[in-house]
């Protein structure tokens, strides 16, 4: 069975291994990185430890039984309680349910380590895919009361040039 596991030195390997295989897949629907970010790899899963040691970032990584990275999952600007989500899953494990269980599992972490009480993410409003996960680990959309709110921190986003949508999850431990 795959295991939720805190990023460290380690896996860098098979996190690199991960996004290089899976790259043209998750160009489809986000953005591609660029050569520079795989150019310079080691130098970015560095300082992605250091802002995890210093406790504004939660990078986790979803291990196969035989060891290669099948997702990665990513609290965000840990700050007052809150951080947003990023993840991304292997092709070949795609719509088998794996993105959603394991947002499940880091929505729980999130609030038993970490002392969230709210989780965020944006999804592009073409990435159904993405959206269904969200929505089945009980992320609903964050959608400002008022009608005169700026896009941004609730509400439509604008990432990678794409029109996305906010969605967040209230924690409470019993979830």
């Amino acid at each position: 069975m795959p295991e939720l596991k805190r990023l460290d030195a380690g896996h860098a390997p098979a996190v690199l291994a991960f996004e290089l295989e899976n790259r043209a897949y998750f160009a489809a629907s986000v953005p591609d990185r660029g050569d520079a970010y795989y150019d310079h790899f080691t130098d970015r899963h560095s300082a992605l430890l250091a802002e995890q040691e210093a406790g504004i970032c939660a990078f986790y990584v979803l291990v196969a039984e035989d060891g290669p990275v099948l997702g990665r999952f990513n609290l965000y600007d840990l700050e007052d309680g809150t951080a947003e989500l990023g993840y991304r899953v292997a092709q070949h494990v795609a719509g088998r349910g794996v993105a959603t269980a394991t947002v499940r599992e880091l929505c729980r972490l999130a609030a038993e380590r970490h002392g969230l009480r709210t989780v965020r993410a944006a999804t592009s409003r073409g990435n159904a895919a993405s959206r269904r996960v969200l929505v089945k680990a009980g992320f609903v959309p964050d959608v400002p009361d008022v009608p005169d709110v700026p896009a941004g921190p609730t509400g439509t986003a604008d990432l990678g040039g794409e029109p996305d949508m906010w969605y967040r999850r209230d924690l409470t431990l019993r979830q």
